[in-house]
């Protein structure tokens, strides 16, 4: 079964993409639409998926990985041919099934999505629905709420259609039993060892055998090329000391956006209505206006009890009981604006006149009411300081870093006249090597363009600059070799020492097999057990009775005729003889595990449905490749082939 799974990994991976984040690409890649780019990268039933898009994609997907991987995010892992692919294809599966939906005609009713967004708690105050939190979100997320909604409407007509499909898939029970039973069975084995330790006095190492096994395994012994460099950095550090911003400045940004840099004034209001419907007969709104008017009297003399009265008296059935609290008070928001005009101009615990709206006649009080907080100059001077830099930084980065790339060519031989002009620190660095050194870790200058360009012929021949490299956004790098060491062997004098231990080593192992596999032949001849040790019992889900390193052998073994014997190469330790006598199932299988098994095969092969349907549907939409020799070299047998 696990293997089954891993055979499809690949594929399963990229139908979660589509399924479980289908919205994140195809509403992002709604914003590029209508772009004016002619480049088209390929072409789903006549409709183009263009250059722009296709990086936006890929950009998006890679944001996700930072996202989820955090400090094991790896950027040379997505700038591959391969995963530019894999995006692509993923886009043109999510068209060929948005192609569908089309020409079925598939959609969403209103009361769905609006019942979608209101339960989402990331659009919830207080586990209620807030309009503006829902606003504020589609901001940061530089959408319109006709962008997202549309994009939601999508999403779940492509989850009905993937999931009506998925569901179709069918594990008879006697293939999922069979599963079940080969993941449980036990075997009964009992190990005989031969160490190789015990063969080392056999072992005779010569100089002829030194000398083959250093010309055979000449990559062992290599000594890759390497230098000492110098480079320069341009990145916001070294602009950072040549910008300035004024006090002035600062304190004028404070004084234009204060609002910023404080609470806004809160206000929790009640109200208790007597309703009257807009288009009510006169007598019946007098009718409402006097009971109003009456409460208002009553209110005058006992101000305090306001919650009891709307308790007893409002007609409004959702806040009665509750003493008339609508919550905190928001511009823009609130029932009515006479409503809200009223509001805006009581004191706390204050009680309007009698307001007209057109549900009827209110009377209303502020419970609660929370001053304008401004935080003080001084607290956020830093803050304002930081942010008015910023755009400064920027535009004079964009200034020095032409200054930079043409320095760094102009005056190839050496780094000191762009470090001197631009005021750069020019650093030194040790063992520098084609491939990124580990111990620098996540470092720029580990960076697989930059050490390719350290290792340019120009380079290494001429002691040129490199030309000026972005090794990461906002930061511009040149170098030069000062010493250089070309690839060499270590001569064999220098490893002749480490080498006898090695040949010594797999001899001793190869006269420990001989013995094993000699002991396997007489055991098999006679059906005798002596020597070999207490039987234990091995399954998959019970691996660790023997040596790790023995156990798919063990399990894979034919054992249709018993005894059956099966000899294992130990790392480190020698060879083993195994001896199975009994296959059996468990005396009380875990019909908890076994049931998940046969879920887990039963949504693999739903996944495998759904390829079939994706598959079709490409078919069916007439996919297109345009630009061809873009995604040509992203030859990955695992991934699905692009139609």
């Amino acid at each position: 079964m696990f293997e089954f799974i891993r055979s499809h990994k690949r594929w399963i991976q990229i139908m979660l993409v589509l399924l479980a984040a289908s919205f994140l690409v195809v509403g992002g890649m709604a914003t590029n639409e209508n772009t004016d780019s002619t480049i088209e990268v390929a072409n789903v039933n006549g409709r183009k998926i263009t250059q722009p898009e296709w990086e936006e994609a890929q950009r998006r997907q890679v944001d996700q990985y930072r996202a989820m991987l955090g400090a094991q995010f790896d950027q040379k892992r997505f700038d591959t041919p391969e995963f530019k692919r894999e995006v692509l294809d993923t886009m043109i599966a999510q068209r060929a099934v948005e192609a569908e939906i089309d020409r079925s005609h598939l959609t969403v009713g209103d009361e769905v999505l609006v019942n979608t967004i209101q339960q989402n708690e990331e659009f919830k105050t207080n586990g209620k629905f807030d309009v503006e939190v829902y606003k504020a979100a589609l901001r940061n997320a530089r959408m319109t709420a006709d962008q997202y909604e549309a994009g939601l409407r999508r999403d779940f007509v492509v989850r009905q259609v993937t999931g009506t499909v998925q569901e179709t898939a069918f594990l008879p029970r006697t293939v999922g039993d069979r599963l079940s039973n080969i993941i449980d069975e036990e075997r009964e084995v009992q190990e005989m060892l031969f160490p190789a330790s015990e063969q080392q006095a056999q072992v005779k190492v010569t100089d002829e055998m030194v000398k083959a096994f250093y010309d055979k395994n000449a990559t062992l012994f290599q000594v890759p090329e390497k230098a000492r460099i110098e480079y320069v950095v341009l990145d916001a550090a070294a602009v950072e000391g040549l910008v300035s911003v004024s006090d002035a400045e600062v304190t004028a940004f404070y004084e234009a956006n204060k609002a910023r840099f404080g609470t806004p004034e809160e206000r929790q209001y009640s109200h208790i209505l007597f309703t009257a419907a807009k288009n009510a007969s006169a007598a019946d709104k007098a009718a409402a206006k006097a009971k109003a008017d009456a409460a208002l009297a009553e209110l005058r003399k006992a101000p305090a009890t306001f919650a009891d009265v709307a308790k007893a008296k409002s007609q409004d059935v959702a806040t009665a009981e509750q003493g008339g609290d609508l919550g905190v008070a928001k511009k823009g928001t609130m029932i009515s604006p006479a409503v809200e005009d009223a509001v805006y101009k009581l004191k706390q615990g204050e009680i309007s006149d009698v307001v007209e709206s057109e549900y009827g006649y209110h009377i209303v009080t502020v419970t609660k009411l929370v001053p304008e907080t401004i935080k003080p100059f001084a607290d956020v001077k830093d803050t304002i300081l930081a942010e008015v830099k910023k755009p400064k930084m920027s535009k004079k980065f964009s200034e020095l870093q032409q200054i930079f790339s043409e320095g760094v060519y102009d005056q190839s031989a050496s780094l000191k006249p762009v470090a001197d002009k631009l005021k750069l620190k020019i650093e030194t660095l040790e063992n520098v090597t084609r491939t990124p050194n580990p111990a620098l870790g996540q470092s720029p200058l580990n960076n697989p363009k930059f050490l390719n360009a350290v290792f340019s012929d120009s380079v290494v021949k001429n002691k040129h600059n490199t030309e000026a490299i972005e090794v990461k956004p906002g930061m511009l790098v040149s170098a030069r070799i000062v010493e250089y060491s070309p690839s060499s062997k270590r001569p064999l004098a220098e490893v002749q020492d480490i080498i006898k231990v090695r040949v010594a080593q797999q001899e001793a192992a190869s006269l420990a097999k001989k013995a094993g596999e000699a002991r396997i032949a007489a055991a098999k001849a006679s059906g005798d057990a002596t020597g070999f040790g207490a039987p234990k019992v091995v399954s998959r889900v019970a691996p660790t009775a023997v040596n790790p390193a023995a156990t798919p052998a063990l399990l894979k073994a034919d054992a249709s005729k018993l005894p059956a014997y099966v000899g294992v190469d130990l790392p480190g330790i020698g060879y083993g003889v195994y001896r199975i006598s009994k296959v059996s199932q468990p005396a009380k299988p875990d019909a908890a595990r076994r049931s998940a098994e046969q879920q887990e095969i039963a949504g693999v092969l739903g996944q495998i449905e759904m390829r079939g349907y994706v598959d079709a549907l490409k078919e069916k939409a007439k996919v297109k490749i345009v630009a061809k020799t873009q995604v040509a070299a992203a030859d990955d047998k695992d991934a699905p082939a692009v139609k």
